[in-house]
C-alpha cells in the first residue's frame, strides 16, 4: 500500500485493525503485542501523538531553489526557540525519525557545519518520511489554557513539481493537507532580476531555460492536485511567501512593510499582517508576476502574501555569510496558519 502512494517499494509488517484503539493492541496473527499504530489508507506508521491530538498536515511546496528545506530548518529552530519562547510554546518530535531527519538532513549541515543544505531528492528515487511534531502553547487571559496540535511537514522536492503526472503520483499525500505554503524564488521573476545587486544578481535568473520550472506552473499543478477533492474555490488556507527577499530589500522604498521586523507580542498583529500582504502583492505586479495574485483570488477562499529570508544574509558560496543565520520573518506563514486554526489570537494596535 504505501509504495503505492510513495512510488518506491517498501518492506512493511504486517497491519491489522482494532475495534477498540488503545496504547498497545494484540496482533492477531502471530499473537505479539504492538505499541505501533499505521494508516489505514497507506500503512506508513504514524506517530502515537498524531492519534492523540488534532493533526494539521501543512504541505511546503515550491519550484527548485526557492529553499524550501533551508526555510523548514530554520522555521523548526525558531520555534523551538526565539518563537516558542514568545508563543509559551513547546514543539517537540514526534519519532524517531523525525528527530533524527531533522538533526541529520537539516540542523546539523546548516547550524553545525554553517554550510547550505543540498537539495532535496526526488520521491522517485529517495522515500522520505514527513517531520512530525507536537505543538503546545498556553494561551493568555485567566483560564491559561493549554491548546496542542500534530504539525506534519513535507519537504517536496522542485523535481516534482515539474510535470503533472510526476506530481500526480509522488504528491498524493496533499490530499489530506490542512493547509499548503508555497514558497516562490523572486529571484526567478524575470521582472524582479533588475531590482537585484552585486552578488544577488548573479544569483538570480538561473533556471531560466528550464521551461518547467515556472513559478506560476508550481502554484497551477499543486492546486490542480488539491482541486481533485473539491469544487469551487478551495476552502483549505494558502500562504505564499516570497524566499530570498533580503536580496530585495535595498531596492524598495524605506516605508516599506518589508524593511520592518515583527514585534514579539504573542498574537497575530493584524495590521502588520495587511501591510506585507499589500506590500507582497504590489511587488508581485510590479514584477509582471500579478498573474499569480489573480490566479490565487480565483482559486482560494483564504490566501495571504508575505516575504521572508531564512538565513537573512546572501550567502558566501556553499557556506553561510559570516555574520550567521539571521532569520527574518520566516515564521510568518505559520503564525497566520496558527491564527486560522484558532490557536493565535489576532489584535490591532
Amino acid at each position: 500500500m504505501l509504495s503505492t502512494f510513495t512510488g518506491v517499494a517498501q518492506e512493511l509488517p504486517p497491519v491489522f485493525s482494532v475495534r477498540r484503539p488503545g496504547r498497545r493492541a494484540v496482533c492477531p496473527a502471530c499473537r505479539r503485542e504492538t505499541a505501533w499504530r499505521a494508516c489505514p489508507s497507506c500503512h506508513s506508521r504514524l506517530a502515537a501523538e498524531y492519534c492523540a491530538n488534532p493533526g494539521k498536515i501543512v504541505a511546503l511546496v515550491g519550484a527548485k531553489h526557492a529553499g524550501k528545506s533551508t526555510y523548514i530548518a530554520v522555521l523548526i529552530h525558531e520555534l523551538m526557540n526565539r518563537v516558542g519562547e514568545e508563543l509559551d510554546a513547546s514543539l517537540v518530535p514526534c519519532d524517531d525519525r523525525t528527530i533524527e531527519r531533522y538533526k541529520t538532513d537539516f540542523n546539523r549541515p546548516l547550524y553545525g557545519d554553517h554550510r547550505l543544505l543540498s537539495f532535496t531528492q526526488s520521491a522517485k528515487t529517495a522515500a522520505r518520511d514527513p517531520l512530525v511534531y507536537l505543538f503546545t502553547r498556553t494561551g493568555g487571559g485567566w483560564r491559561r489554557r493549554t491548546a496542542s496540535l500534530t504539525l506534519v511537514l513535507f519537504d517536496t522536492a522542485g523535481e516534482d513539481l515539474r510535470e503533472r503526472e510526476m506530481s500526480e503520483l509522488h504528491l498524493r499525500y496533499l490530499n489530506a493537507a490542512d493547509a499548503v505554503i508555497f514558497l516562490l524564488d523572486p529571484l526567478e521573476l524575470p521582472g524582479a532580476q533588475a531590482a537585484l545587486h552585486g552578488s544577488a544578481r548573479e544569483r538570480g535568473g538561473i533556471l531560466a531555460d528550464d521551461l518547467m520550472s515556472d513559478q506560476m506552473d508550481v502554484v497551477v499543478r499543486v492546486t490542480e492536485l488539491l482541486r481533485k477533492r473539491n469544487s469551487g474555490r478551495l476552502a483549505i488556507p494558502a500562504a505564499v511567501a516570497l524566499s530570498k527577499i533580503d536580496e530585495l530589500r535595498p531596492s524598495m522604498e524605506r516605508q516599506s512593510a518589508l524593511h520592518r521586523t515583527r514585534d514579539p507580542l504573542g498574537a497575530l498583529d493584524l495590521d502588520d499582517r495587511e501591510a506585507v500582504d499589500e506590500q507582497v502583492r504590489a511587488l508581485l505586479h510590479q514584477w509582471q508576476a500579478g498573474m499569480i495574485d489573480r490566479y490565487l483570488s480565483q482559486q482560494y477562499n483564504d490566501y495571504a502574501l508575505f516575504g521572508l529570508s531564512a538565513l537573512g544574509e546572501v550567502p558566501e558560496g556553499q557556506k553561510v555569510a559570516r555574520s550567521g543565520i539571521r532569520p527574518y520573518r520566516v515564521e510568518d506563514p505559520l503564525l497566520w496558519l496558527l491564527y486560522r486554526f484558532k490557536m493565535l489570537d489576532g489584535i490591532r494596535r
